[in-house]
């Protein structure tokens, strides 16, 4: 049994009332963890609570959105005035808003990517990993340890059709990441990325079966992710068993850029 040394040990994740948050703040509860669980649907909250307190430990359910740097600023120093410390930062939150860059139909413009649909991905996914991971930055250097777990995509790796503000974040995250691995692994932190394949969330319940077949049929393990396969990475590297692990891209696929 790997001990993971994360009992007590105080854990943000963002984007934490469903889909790959809940099911990472569930993982880190079943550790021991004391967990800082951050949404902004506050739909189910004291469940979610509930949930974690039963899985093993201490919960607080935060209101948070992350594109809102006071907000963002606000919730890191009540969690460090709750339980002293941040140990590691899960930045999960994340939205889509798909659309071709230019849909061209009959010889003329049908459509373009709004300037909306762009920039409230760029928000969610790219500034919020920011914000975020500037406002703990301080407590982990006085603390002269901390780990910082940020969600990219495999999209963000090779691209997708529709997604040019998705994959813009997912890549961008990639970027950031190496960069604070450079800046601040002297204070004994370490920041890596995660890099998902095709999960069984929310979002991919509203997508036509057959697109969803295409995935599956591209994947070389043969099925889609649950939430508890990325749960479980972002785990592990948070662990002490990954303490020589900085920087890295760690794609949770099934195999999916091999067999794409």
């Amino acid at each position: 049994m790997i001990e993971t040394g994360l009992k007590d040990k105080v854990v943000i994740v963002t984007g934490a009332a469903a889909g790959i948050g809940r099911a990472t703040a569930a993982a880190f509860a079943t550790e021991g963890a004391r967990v800082a669980a951050w949404d902004v649907n506050e739909t189910g909250a004291d469940d979610l609570v509930r949930e974690l307190a039963a899985a093993g430990g201490e919960a607080a359910f935060q209101s948070v959105n992350v594109t809102d740097a006071v907000a963002v600023e606000a919730a890191v120093a009540d969690t460090v005035g709750r339980w002293g410390a941040v140990d590691v930062l899960v930045n999960n939150a994340g939205i889509v808003r798909d659309g071709q860059l230019v849909k061209w139909k009959n010889g003329d413009v049908a459509s373009t990517m709004s300037d909306e649909a762009f920039d409230a991905v760029i928000g969610v996914n790219l500034k919020g990993v920011f914000n975020c991971t500037r406002a703990v930055a301080p407590a982990m250097i006085r603390a002269q340890r901390g780990v910082i777990l940020s969600a990219s995509s495999v999209v963000g790796l090779y691209g997708n059709f529709g997604q040019t503000n998705y994959v813009a974040t997912k890549a961008g995250v990639i970027g950031m990441s190496r960069t604070w691995a450079r800046e601040l692994g002297r204070y004994g932190i370490r920041v890596n990325v995660v890099a998902p394949g095709f999960v069984a969330t929310e979002i991919l319940a509203s997508m036509p079966e057959k697109v969803i077949e295409a995935m599956v049929a591209h994947t070389p393990i043969g099925r889609m992710g649950a939430p508890s396969d990325i749960a479980q990475a972002y785990l592990w590297l948070a662990s002490d068993a990954a303490r020589f692990v900085t920087g890295a891209v760690l794609s949770v696929d099934g195999g999916l850029v091999v067999g794409t």
